[in-house]
């Protein structure tokens, strides 16, 4: 009796929705309500599945068990039965649509980003995440910090490899607990994917698209994930950890990150009146260099040709220039594997890296870079770029202006003048094209969820007050929808708001006028 007992619970266990949950071979359950409707789905349909191929298989074996020849069975002689091929078309769509109705809930509620209490811009890099607060000054970028010894297996520095090994990270995203947190996902080189599993998020970072995602975590935690998309050499090392912090905690940290931001400039410009030794710079730049350049150029300096030419006696860092030198560390190359680190590290780090990468492996230029020397040489870039800019500035005027003398002078904008339909949408259709199309496409369809349509949409078919404040201030709610009142005049923004109620069937037959955006720019 006691076996029997135990085999009993031994199938109770194995079948228990808690006991599958445990399992690491089953999907995870999560910490977020969408998370658990994913799982609750994932089962859902895992029953469902294997009820299936029970009684299918069942039927099967039952069939060849019984019904062999070596019993005597003969097989049937009817060529089709009505009855049968109704039930086993019908079955299928009952099935499914159990199925469907559970899994369109799920899909509408991971889609639904309205109404959001933060709103942060992740950008994938090979290879790290770049973190940006909207309505906050505050971002950073989040690298691993697992040593480059562990993972390269050298010497006995295997043996001290942690908990989270390859999953831990210099500087966590951190969100608040029990609020709505608004992810625009995207990226400024190749295609990664930003994928936490507790948070049921999995969203591709595309270059050049902003893909959207949203979690409310209920209790504060650590909660870890990786790239899930093949973006180069070392995908496998750039993890992602998010702490989630009670709203207190982080109100604190918003502080802390505030003061931490004075503190970094203050910093930066003591840096400049301040000179480095020669071994003060190397210490700084090869830990500099460890962190940022050595998983490319290699900690040798030979890096990996083609993609990642060597430092060691390359003419960068032996007989080019400091100010090309430090021109490529601060602006990257546009076309090749090199990153812009203008914004990722201080003046002193990048002095220090470049002070580095001119001595170590036998190069030995004895060139010592400051802080000083990186902000006049950026400056310098600068200024040249302006100056080229500023040339070809005055060739494109004097052009324009010659252009207005061969045909008209350009008028001031007059908003007391009443302008016809046909003359607001010629307007507004050039106006919609130059500032509009890319985000909501040539026929108004948009790029939904981040670029909703406007063909047919409320905002295009509902309150024209409405519709003016979001052309001309742009959306609290949805970030990517900028403020036009700076950019376009008011005789393009009345154009424009007119062109978009009347195009592609709105047909609202509303007309709106410059003096009209005037109004509602001056509430």
């Amino acid at each position: 009796m006691g076996k029997h007992k135990l085999i009993w619970l031994v199938l109770v266990s194995l079948f228990t929705n808690s006991a599958w949950a445990e399992m690491q071979l089953n999907l995870t359950k999560g910490v977020t309500a969408v998370s658990r409707d994913v799982y609750d789905l994932h089962m859902l349909v895992l029953w469902i599945c294997t009820a299936i191929g029970v009684i299918v298989f069942g039927a099967m074996f039952w069939s060849m068990a019984f019904h062999r020849k070596s019993k005597g069975a003969k097989a049937a002689d009817f060529h089709e039965s009505t009855k049968v091929e109704i039930l086993w078309t019908a079955i299928p769509i009952v099935i499914l649509i159990a199925m469907a109705v559970p899994a369109t809930t799920t899909l509408i509620a991971m889609e639904d980003n309205t109404n959001s209490d933060v709103t942060i811009q992740i950008t994938g890099s090979q290879w790290k995440w770049h973190y940006k607060y909207f309505d906050q000054d505050i971002e950073y970028y989040s690298v691993l910090s697992t040593p480059p010894e562990q993972y390269q297996n050298q010497q006995e520095t295997t043996a001290i490899k942690g908990e989270h090994y390859l999953l831990e990270v210099d500087k966590p995203l951190v969100i608040p607990a029990n609020k709505k947190v608004r992810f625009l996902i995207t990226s400024d080189d190749v295609i990664h994917s930003w994928w936490v599993p507790a948070f049921a998020i999995k969203q591709d970072a595309n270059p050049g698209f902003i893909n959207e995602a949203w979690t409310r975590v209920d209790e504060p935690g650590i909660y870890r994930g990786q790239c899930a998309e093949l973006c180069g050499k070392d995908h496998g090392f750039m993890p992602i950890v998010v702490e989630v912090k009670s709203a207190e905690d982080y109100d604190i940290w918003l502080n802390e990150q505030q003061q931490r931001i004075a503190q970094a400039a203050s910093a930066e410009q003591a840096s400049l009146t301040t000179a480095m030794s020669k071994a003060e710079l190397m210490q700084l730049g090869k830990t500099t260099y460890t962190a940022y350049c050595s998983a490319c150029h290699q900690p040798s300096g030979l890096g990996l040709p083609p993609a990642f030419p060597a430092l060691k006696g390359s003419p960068i860092t032996t007989t080019g220039t400091i100010q090309d030198h430090i021109n490529i560390v601060f602006n990257g190359k546009t076309g090749t594997g090199m990153q812009a680190y203008g914004k990722q590290l201080s003046l002193k780090e990048l002095a220090a890296v470049i002070t580095y990468e001119r001595n170590a492996w036998g190069n030995n230029t004895g060139d010592l870079v400051q802080a000083s020397d990186v902000k006049s040489a950026v400056a310098s870039s600068v200024e040249g770029k302006a100056q080229e800019a500023t040339a070809s500035l005055a060739i494109e005027t004097a052009v324009e202006e010659a252009v207005e003398i061969i045909t008209e002078e350009v008028p001031v904008e007059d908003l007391s003048k009443v302008y016809s339909h046909d003359e607001l949408m010629t307007m507004g259709e050039k106006v919609y094209l130059k500032a509009c199309v890319a985000c909501h496409q040539p026929t108004g369809a948009g790029l939904p969820p981040a670029f909703p349509a406007l063909k047919g949409s409320v905002i295009a078919t509902g309150d024209i007050t409405v519709h003016l404040d979001m052309v001309i201030n742009g959306s609290k709610k949805n970030a990517a929808m900028t403020a036009f009142g700076s950019q376009l005049t008011k005789t393009e923004i009345a154009a424009v708001v007119t062109y978009e109620r009347n195009a592609w069937g709105n047909n609202t037959g509303d007309l709106v006028q410059p003096a009209a955006v005037d109004a509602a720019s001056a509430k």
